[in-house]
């Protein structure tokens, strides 16, 4: 990071993050507005990589955005033929419709 302002900003924006006065997603909201703006920033060709390592490491896991989160964790999904154990049981929702059935006729 060769902006010393952009380091300052970021510093500041940090404290407030910590403090609880500032959500972390509108910390890196400004950093990306200060870089669209900074020349020094758009000169820099590392800063993109430091910029994810400080979005890595202040934002929460719920606030990273969805599409980010499945690259990173893509699960398959299971199918309903490929359930094991999970057999309905018809008796038990015969049941369910007698009781509910029931309350009904109060």
């Amino acid at each position: 990071m060769q902006c010393t302002h952009l380091i300052r900003l970021m510093k500041d924006w940090y404290l407030h993050v910590k403090e609880e006065t500032m959500a972390p997603a509108r910390m890196m909201q400004f950093a990306e507005r200060h870089i669209g703006h900074c020349e020094v920033c758009r000169q820099d060709s590392g800063l993109a990589e430091e910029i994810e390592k400080i979005r890595d490491f202040v934002l929460p896991e719920s606030k990273i955005p969805k599409a980010e989160r499945e690259e990173e964790e893509a699960t398959p999904e299971i199918s309903p033929d490929e359930e094991e154990g999970v057999a309905r049981d018809e008796d038990e929702d015969e049941d369910f419709a007698n009781d509910f059935e029931e309350d009904d006729e109060v």
